[in-house]
């Protein structure tokens, strides 16, 4: 009996070791990736403003062919939106809040079964003869258990889909 007793503790002393632990994560998460392109803003703002144009360069879009697209809204501009169902991607929806021509694009991006929306931005500034453009992504876990594990783990499991999605819309840009 003594033996259930104890390891019925030390049972107790481990699930509260790991929720002090996952309460002691950042309640925020961000995620930034930049690259510079040898072409100018106005290039490269139709690839990332018109919400058709994201299938030619979003790895997202790229690693599910069958994935079904829904379109609302206007094509690009404040209101352009999409929504995706797929089996390997899940299901979302990602809207544009604000767009400043051959600037920026800040959007929102949710997926089912996620709890808050993320914001995200694509902001083009010139840079020598290029454009550097950088894709930002934040969050905030509202204190959401399952989301502050993913916000400790985020910058690994999106930055490397932001850098391939960057060095898609770059050669994109480069060679058309």
């Amino acid at each position: 009996m003594n033996i259930i007793k104890w390891l019925f503790g030390i049972l107790v002393l481990v699930v509260l070791a790991v929720v002090v632990l996952v309460w002691s994560l950042p309640n925020e998460y961000n995620v930034s990736r930049s690259v510079v392109i040898n072409a100018p803003a106005a290039k490269i703002y139709p690839m990332i403003a018109i919400t058709k144009e994201w299938k030619n360069w979003s790895v997202w879009n790229q690693r599910d062919p069958a994935m079904l697209m829904t379109y609302s809204g206007p094509a690009s501009g404040v209101g352009a939106e999409w929504r995706w169902e797929s089996k390997s991607q899940g299901n979302g929806s990602m809207k544009f809040l604000d767009v400043v021509q051959d600037q920026k694009i800040v959007y929102e991006l949710s997926f089912e079964g996620m709890g808050k929306p993320s914001s995200g931005k694509l902001l083009l500034t010139p840079e020598g003869n290029g454009t550097k453009v950088t894709w930002t992504m934040h969050g905030n876990a509202d204190g959401n258990l399952k989301m502050r594990l993913f916000g400790a783990v985020m910058d690994k499991m999106v930055g490397p889909d932001f850098e391939a999605g960057l060095a898609n819309l770059k050669r994109n840009a480069e060679h058309k």
